[in-house]
């Protein structure tokens, strides 16, 4: 019978708890405790995968094609476990499947309402994913801010979970924040108090308290913290912010909330065992020499929007001995050749994205890759900017596109597949998670993952147009992973390059810290030796 354990946020938004729940993993995990998380959140979107990263921050992939919250990728970064699409709900899934359900007449004329029919809903979800992962812990982080009107139900779900699984099988954490005024140089708890009294004016009372502050939380303030909320002082935990989010287990280890938390759900453990974990956090943490990459995208004024690849970029750079810099660069402001700051860098990254917007700027830092022999990794995306660019370089035809932004273009080298131009809903119809692609030996792609199958996650629908794939070849462009019937472009590489690879597929989203994508850690490598060679490293960084 798996143990639940429910997650709330209090006081602000975005105040850590997908790298709580995360930390919270593996914690647990190195007590040899299975384990498998969710995340329920309120909007009334079915999935963020027609949201604006500017509104939602990255789409994040699971294996089987769910498109989900960026939270998930810290729990599977985190815990090293994957995820599915029951991993992911929200409200929209919620209200979508039980009106589908009342329109079928399976509530047999029966008047519906928020209780019990939608918590009900959301309780069956939550169990699904005990159901599917036969964990002994699932974790379910509930998005948004305790008092949020839409978050309610889901409030509601989990304080009915506690009596139908039983007290000692549920577990309540608060993750809360602890505002530092600075004209009397203290830390605030009152907000904690009410937002712990909110919880039980709904009628759950928080078994741990996580206290996000930018400053130490004195002995004092737990007390007070502990006294006025109700709870045990030793579950009274500091998160003060880290130097590195993968601190942050170790500090919850330290604090003993792996021990409470085992004791307090009757868990068989093991003692923890963070040893690896340890050594990883002080390898990020030493000074190293830095790498220096430019991510050339549309939405880098929002960091979140690529957590993914940002992280992925640091997995690869550590598996070097090396920190890594981003130069987050605006792709509109490539536009039109401006490669100043393109020479600063010693390797590109382009992106996944969609639209037309910043396009011929992508296709400007392709082209300065492709001259100046700068390391490129194109991502989803970015390998179709790279395709576009070469064969404007090869056809001598500006005019060479994607259908995605020239419809008329005469030569389409990315284009829709046959099946897919009637597209008349937007949501969930790309080519969605893991499909494979098979190497081609002697490749820089098969030399990276040093294997001939490999398996990777998707969400895109325009692809490489086979038309034009002898041509490009004959010019230097290698088709260097293809699906298994050989009719879908999954990389391409350029000739006479030193590293110029990219792939319709996200990478990013498999990178650990502990196991760094090949990809990444190969781009990483030829990146670094740019730099020994001095090559594009010459003017000083802006």
């Amino acid at each position: 019978m798996a143990k639940y354990i429910f997650v709330t946020g209090g006081v602000i938004s975005s105040v850590g708890k997908g790298i709580s729940v995360a930390s919270i993993g593996r914690v647990l995990k190195s007590r040899s405790i299975s384990v498998s998380v969710q995340k329920l959140d309120p909007y009334l979107n079915v999935d963020p995968g027609t949201m604006s990263p500017y509104q939602h921050g990255e789409v994040f992939v699971t294996q089987d094609g769910a498109e989900t919250d960026l939270d998930l990728g810290h729990y599977e970064r985190f815990i090293d476990v994957e995820l599915t699409r029951a991993s992911n709900v929200t409200s929209g899934e919620i209200y979508s499947t039980i009106i589908a359900n009342e329109r079928r007449g399976d509530f047999l004329g029966g008047t519906i309402q928020i209780v019990p029919h939608v918590t009900n809903e959301i309780k069956r979800r939550i169990r699904q994913v005990a159901e599917i992962s036969n964990a002994d812990v699932v974790i379910v982080e509930v998005g948004g801010t305790v008092g949020d009107i839409e978050g309610q139900p889901f409030l509601e779900a989990i304080r009915q979970m506690r009596g139908e699984e039983g007290r000692d099988n549920v577990l309540y954490i608060h993750v809360t924040f602890l505002p530092y005024i600075a004209a009397t140089d203290e830390l605030k708890t009152k907000p904690t108090q009410h937002s712990v009294n909110e919880l039980r004016r709904i009628g759950i009372q928080p078994d741990v308290i996580l206290c996000r502050s930018d400053r130490e939380i004195s002995e004092g303030i737990k007390d007070k913290i502990s006294l006025f909320c109700d709870v045990p002082k030793e579950a009274v935990i500091p998160l003060v912010t880290s130097e590195t989010i993968y601190e942050v287990p170790l500090m919850l280890e330290e604090y003993g909330l792996g021990d409470f938390i085992v004791n307090r759900l009757g868990l068989e453990a093991k003692e923890a065992n963070l040893d690896d974990w340890h050594k990883m956090v002080a390898r990020l943490k030493a000074p190293k020499e830095l790498v220096v990459i430019g991510l050339v995208g549309k939405y880098v004024e929002l960091h979140d929007a690529y957590y993914s690849v940002r992280e992925a970029l640091c997995h690869a750079a550590l598996a070097h001995n090396l920190d890594v810099k981003i130069e987050w660069l605006s792709s509109e402001g490539l536009d039109g050749g401006n490669d100043d700051k393109l020479r600063q860098v010693q390797g590109i990254v382009v992106p996944g994205g969609f639209g037309h917007r910043g396009i011929e700027g992508m296709v400007e830092t392709a082209k300065f890759a492709r001259e100046e022999k700068v390391p490129y990794l194109g991502l989803c995306l970015g390998m179709q900017i790279m395709v576009i660019e070469f064969g404007r370089h090869v056809f001598h035809n500006m005019r060479v596109n994607s259908t995605e932004f020239d419809a008329d273009t005469p030569y389409p080298v990315i284009d829709l597949l046959p099946g897919q131009r009637d597209i008349s809903q937007k949501g969930g119809t790309m080519r969605l998670g893991t499909y494979p692609c098979c190497l081609v030996p002697g490749t820089k792609a098969a030399q990276a993952y040093n294997r001939e199958t490999i398996y990777e996650r998707h969400r895109h629908r325009f692809e490489f147009n086979n038309r034009f794939r002898q041509p490009l070849e004959e010019a230097g462009l290698i088709s260097s992973g293809l699906s298994p019937d050989g009719k879908l472009v999954e990389i391409v590489e350029l000739k006479n390059h030193p590293w110029m690879v990219a792939c319709q597929f996200h990478p990013e989203f498999k990178s650990r810290p502990d196991s760094p994508h090949p990809l990444f850690v190969n781009f990483i490598k030829v990146a670094n030796e740019t730099l020994v060679e001095g090559a594009q490293t010459s003017l000083p960084l802006s």
